[in-house]
């Protein structure tokens, strides 16, 4: 007996072992029977505006607990930032990440490698292309080859994503080096890609069954039929991947520097500094200088000054209104933060948009009474009216001050002129407090005005 009892102990301690190892392996494996596929469209640029919209749908992923996110993408290249967090992005997301270049005729160029490679499931449709990921820099003479060591260190990187996926680290370093490019069937021949699918559906027909293994995890799909989930770009990473385009930025940097210029030629005109102090904010965190926090706070800081200026100087609600549209861009380029509720976002760009309109409804107001207080003066009144001839008190070019009856009057020349220092003038007209005059002639002198 006392055999069969040690027996039976060492039959218990196994079992027991042996359902504890089950019920570990079972735990890092995900079923994906009946969750949703979350499907993203990337195409065009990749642009920082890109990022914030990839970023935000890997969150929304999570939160709808999907098995598998798609990226159906078409792109020709794009920003070397925005596309190194991409890879960063997928490289570290808990759920599987598949890139499908599609439709046909698409193609994965330069930064859409990068993608591609950086991806747990590689696929493409048939007749796309995917290479051609050498880095070029902008110079006076258009674009050129990067510097070898830039070259290096981007092949470098693109081996080691190739390397940590299963794929051909010497393709993946030719792309950069020697401007590699493949279609879809030799990609999938050589190991770059895993599948050859026309579109999502196919894509997801291929992959139904499928294990995927990541961050010491295993994901069994099953996506025969799986519901998809799709969202579109909201306004603020329109605005982002609109502004990120480098077209579009630069000609927004040149429009903010065009507007100071003529601002500054023009000075009182306040419309081209106040648009083009905007636009210059724009362009720069077009061009990649500014990243999207710091924008939307400079725009804000920006927006706060125009309106504490419009206050203080007769701007006739123009740099309110430059104001309050800075506060809106800039609001809308702040970032969600993650630590926040869900709706503190649109609960706060709410609150910024109704006090900015607030104030504008005030500040238009005000510079509306200012203006029709000035029109209701015109040639003088019973209490105070302009004088007829007085003299320069410095030169008028062709704005200045003269004396007239011991006062001193804003004047400018009627015909644009200069006129000299203690030269005498006759008004011609005078129009919102200020004087416009011309020298007296020699056979119309009288006694001099300022004199009395």
């Amino acid at each position: 007996m006392t055999g069969k009892r040690k027996h039976l102990k060492i039959y218990l301690v196994t079992f027991i072992f042996l359902l504890m190892t089950v019920v570990i392996l079972a735990s890092h494996v995900v079923a994906a029977e009946e969750k949703p596929v979350y499907l993203v469209e990337l195409a065009g640029t990749i642009t920082a505006g890109q990022n914030s919209y990839l970023h935000r749908q890997v969150d929304k992923a999570l939160e709808s607990d999907v098995q598998l996110m798609i990226i159906l993408m078409n792109t020709p290249g794009g920003l070397v930032d925005a596309t190194l967090q991409i890879n960063q992005l997928f490289l570290n997301a808990p759920v599987p990440i598949a890139v499908l270049v599609a439709p046909s005729g698409a193609i994965a160029g330069s930064a859409g490698a990068f993608i591609l490679t950086s991806s747990d499931i590689a696929a493409m449709a048939p007749g796309t292309t995917v290479g051609a990921a050498q880095p070029i820099t902008f110079s006076p003479e258009g674009t050129e080859p990067a510097n070898e060591k830039t070259v290096i260190f981007y092949a470098s990187h693109l081996r080691s994503m190739a390397r940590e996926k299963g794929r051909p680290e010497d393709i993946a370093e030719k792309f950069v080096t020697e401007n590699l490019t493949m279609d879809a069937r030799d990609a999938l021949e050589a190991g770059v890609i895993e599948y050859l699918s026309g579109n999502v559906e196919e894509l997801l027909s291929a992959l139904d069954g499928v294990s995927i293994e990541k961050q010491g995890i295993t994901y069994n799909l099953k996506t025969e039929g799986a519901e998809i989930i799709q969202e579109e770009m909201n306004f603020s990473e329109r605005l982002q991947n609109w502004l990120s385009d480098p077209q579009i930025s630069f000609m927004v940097l040149m429009l903010g520097i065009l507007g100071i210029y003529f601002g500054l030629s023009a000075p009182g005109t306040i419309i081209p500094e106040t648009a083009g102090a905007i636009l210059l904010v724009l362009g720069i965190y077009g061009i990649g200088l500014f990243d999207t926090n710091t924008t939307g706070i400079i725009l804000i800081l920006l927006g706060i000054g125009l309106i504490v200026a419009e206050i203080f100087t007769s701007g006739f609600g123009i740099l309110g209104i430059g104001g309050g549209v800075s506060m809106i861009a800039g609001a809308v380029l702040l970032p969600v933060e993650p630590l926040m509720a869900r709706d503190w976002y649109g609960a706060f760009l709410a609150t910024v948009i109704g006090m900015v309109i607030g104030l504008l409804i005030i500040v238009i107001f005000v510079a509306q009474r200012i203006i029709h207080s000035r029109r209701q003066w015109t040639g003088g009144s019973a209490y105070f009216n302009p004088p007829e001839r007085g003299k320069t008190v410095n030169d008028l070019d062709p704005e200045g001050m003269i004396k007239a009856n011991g006062e001193l009057w804003k004047a400018r020349s009627n015909d644009g002129s200069t006129i000299a220092t203690g030269t005498p003038v006759e008004v011609i007209r005078a129009e919102n407090l200020q004087l416009w005059v011309r020298p007296v002639q020699e056979d119309n002198k009288v006694t001099d005005p300022t004199d009395s």
